[in-house]
């Protein structure tokens, strides 16, 4: 398997790929919609022998300096439990510092996202529509939210598709 940053080519695969990771159309509308406003910060897919079998892709934020929302993760249906979204959790995290991004924001499973370090606690001090039980953040450097705090908002994509609008 390879991890790579996605190109234009890739789009129609990754498209098939979210759909049947997430059994319907949202996620290939909230990534059409993502890289239309020129709102993705970073895009990766896990290649294996010609064919996309894993996307993991971030969104810029505003509220915290630098950061990014990380969604959608997919993999394909036949190829989870792998490790594939691991493996491309764990490489677009390792970019994302080596891009200057300084956090990141996540609503998901908490035993599966703290495995990377996310925590519920470091979301808290961040008002958003998406805080609960579910939402986390993590510092891709040291004190990358110390002293933040407030209203973090997503790209304009998530409240439209939300909204039906």
């Amino acid at each position: 398997m390879r991890i790579r940053a996605t190109s234009p080519d890739d789009y129609e695969q990754i498209d098939e790929l979210l759909a049947a990771a997430f059994g319907g159309r949202d996620e290939v509308r909230l990534m059409n919609g993502l890289r239309q406003a020129g709102d993705v910060g970073l895009e990766l897919v896990a290649h294996q022998q010609q064919q996309i079998v894993g996307h993991i892709a971030y969104s810029t934020v505003t509220g915290p300096e630098r950061g990014l929302a990380l969604a959608p993760l997919s993999v394909s249906p036949d190829r989870q439990r792998q490790g594939i979204g691991s493996e491309l959790t764990r490489q677009s995290l390792d970019l994302a510092r080596q891009q200057g991004w300084r956090s990141v924001f996540v609503l998901g499973d908490p035993g599966y996202y703290s495995r990377f370090g996310f925590d519920l606690e470091a979301a808290k001090a961040f008002q958003s529509p998406y805080s609960g039980e579910h939402f986390m953040a993590l510092e891709l450097v040291e004190g990358g939210l110390a002293d933040q705090d407030g209203v973090l908002s997503h790209a304009p994509i998530f409240a439209q598709l939300e909204g039906g609008g």
